[in-house]
């Protein structure tokens, strides 16, 4: 079978075949014995005209192991210290009810629990346990801190075909979720699809507080019925529609993948990526360093002394009248 062309994979718009169902390997779900919880059924039932996006494609830009995004064995989100595996995946949250909020939209949310994830992706819930179990022995022995400079000391506690199960259904998660976010999602282009998704899979129900943003990617701007005319709305509304992410301080914390994301939302993006990502890039405030922030210590530090010395000599000639 001859190897696709790299055209194909430079861009979410481009023209690649998608498997007739999205979650893929998880639908071995349905295998397993008992009968499966709603949420596992629904995630299990998606295909592919659900998204217009490559699922594959966004696979690989969330598993990036240059960065702490491809972990074998659990270990502890930095802020929260709760549990993660793979690409992220949390493992032991509850279900949870996520009401609809905009009276316009009729696609409701699925906030599963971890396990029901879990399931969802074809793995045993014993399995689960045993994990977890581990993982709070170790976060009792080495405290977070300790336990996150071992991460890549760990064994792996589950494959590469499970944490790409698990990234999957993700995936999937985040895709009927963004339709219940964003009530012209399927007239939008692919890679205004990948964005939503990967805000809603990166923020969850976080971005819920991004009100601004939402405001706009619902307001009605196409002209006409048909489901591209979203899309071809005026430069200005999505140069703001993207601007409302740029003044946002989780654009700050994680400047390159917000720039990344932010880029997909111009209607544009499959013709020129790298230049749509430039033009964001122009406008978002890079990152504060640490060594810029230790150069203004250093420096407040110095104007401390030059201060101090100067009333010592006024205190000086004081003495002296």
């Amino acid at each position: 079978m001859p190897a696709p062309a790299p055209a194909q994979t430079a861009s979410p718009d481009a023209a690649i075949p998608v498997p007739s169902t999205i979650p893929g390997s998880i639908i071995r779900a349905s295998e397993q014995a008992g009968e499966l919880p709603d949420a596992v059924q629904t995630l299990t039932s998606l295909t592919a005209a659900d998204a217009r996006f490559d699922v594959e494609r966004l696979m690989n830009i969330l598993r990036d192991k240059r960065h702490e995004g491809w972990v074998l064995a659990a270990y502890p989100d930095p802020k929260t210290g709760q549990p993660l595996i793979g690409a992220g995946f949390s493992l032991d949250l509850p279900e949870r009810i996520h009401l609809q909020r905009d009276p316009l939209n009729s696609h409701p949310f699925l906030e599963p629990s971890s396990a029901e994830l879990w399931r969802a992706a074809g793995l045993q819930p014993a399995r689960l346990d045993a994990i977890l179990g581990e993982f709070h022995d170790r976060l009792d022995a080495w405290d977070k801190k300790g336990f996150r400079r071992q991460i890549w000391s760990l064994e792996p506690q589950i494959t590469e075909e499970d944490a790409n199960a698990l990234l999957r259904v993700g995936i999937v998660q985040a895709i009927y979720n963004a339709k219940a976010y964003c009530r012209n999602f399927d007239r939008l282009t692919a890679s205004q699809q990948m964005a939503m998704t990967q805000l809603v899979y990166q923020m969850g129900v976080n971005l819920e507080q991004f009100s601004t943003f939402l405001g706009l990617i619902n307001r009605s701007n196409g002209n006409g019925p048909d489901e591209s005319a979203l899309a071809r709305a005026d430069a200005h509304y999505w140069k703001s529609v993207q601007l409302s992410l740029v003044q946002s301080q989780w654009a700050r914390l994680y400047r390159d993948r917000a720039k990344a994301v932010i880029a997909m939302l111009d209607p544009n993006y499959g013709m020129n990526p790298s230049g749509a990502e430039h033009s964001v890039s122009r406008v978002l405030r890079p990152t504060r360093t640490r060594h810029a922030h230790g150069a203004t210590l250093r420096k407040a530090s110095y104007t401390t002394r030059q201060h101090g010395a100067a009333a010592k000599k006024r205190s000086a000639r004081t003495r002296k009248n």
